[in-house]
């Protein structure tokens, strides 16, 4: 198990420590994600799931309105602020005191969200390369920012998994993007060596079994592996009857360090970070 000091983070006003584990909550507000499980698509669908995920304890809900899976269908900026919006508004009249994460990679539609509706994280699975707007929106807005790997776009990024030692590489790269957002003054930074997302099944676990290196920058790790190829396709099975082997490998994110697990159900993932605290 990796020992470490706590680390904090400070989304919109509200400092957020990690003395143990948090739980981000996967909530998609879209037609195509891979799990169909995580699709909300009318009002009474999202309460339900924002209230489920409440009463499991979880710490972030992270909101969607782009389905990244791995050749998804490009969607213009105003159709996926539409869908956030609309979940947004839900959200924050029912749930005032909820942490929210938008999940984007556009600086439009993150500004919108974090001008309109009070959005304290902005996570974005291009890391900043998608949209090069980005690090300075985030800059400006001073929202805390999870910073994703992923090389290509999600359409291409199945082109880009070549890698000689995927961990180091992904360190490396990660860096560069981590020196310019703290030039740019950004403070409230995750990382979230981005599994899945221009990494093949076996590159996935590589990186799982050196996910401690990642604690080097001194900032919370986000591990984000619910349901994923890396496990259903590992055990010859499904999205859909992939949680155990989510909690299973979510487990060993922990003793590798991992300071947030986001993921589809929230329940698992907080029973996994009870029987963890235990060890600790």
């Amino acid at each position: 198990m990796v020992k470490k000091e706590n680390l904090t983070v400070c989304a919109g006003g509200r400092l957020m420590d990690f003395s143990r584990p948090r739980v981000m909550g996967i909530i998609n507000v879209t037609p195509d994600s891979f799990y169909s499980g995580s699709r909300v698509s009318d009002r009474e669908a999202l309460c339900r799931r924002v209230r489920e995920m409440r009463r499991s304890g979880v710490d972030i809900l992270d909101i969607g309105g782009y389905s990244t899976r791995p050749g998804c269908a490009e969607i213009s900026e105003r159709e996926e602020y539409d869908r956030l919006a609309y979940a947004l508004e839900e959200v924050r009249r029912e749930w005032e005191e909820c942490v929210i994460s938008v999940d984007t990679f556009r600086s439009r539609v993150a500004r919108r969200c974090v001008e309109g509706w009070n959005v304290e994280i902005i996570n974005d699975i291009g890391g900043g390369s998608l949209d090069e707007d980005m690090f300075a929106t985030v800059a400006e807005l001073k929202v805390a920012y999870v910073l994703m790997h992923m090389r290509g776009t999600p359409q291409t990024m199945g082109r880009f998994a070549e890698y000689s030692d995927v961990a180091a590489e992904v360190l490396s790269e990660m860096a560069f993007s981590l020196a310019e957002l703290r030039r740019l003054g950004v403070c409230d930074i995750i990382i979230d060596p981005g599994f899945g997302f221009a990494k093949s099944v076996e590159q996935n676990f590589q990186l799982l079994s050196h996910l401690e290196l990642f604690q080097t920058f001194g900032l919370p790790v986000l591990a984000g592996m619910s349901r994923k190829r890396m496990v259903w396709e590992s055990l010859g099975g499904s999205p859909e009857d992939s949680l155990n082997g989510t909690t299973a490998l979510n487990m060993v994110a922990l003793m590798k360090g991992a300071d947030i697990l986001r993921v589809h159900d929230v329940a698992a993932a907080g029973e996994c970070v009870r029987l963890f605290t235990r060890l600790s």
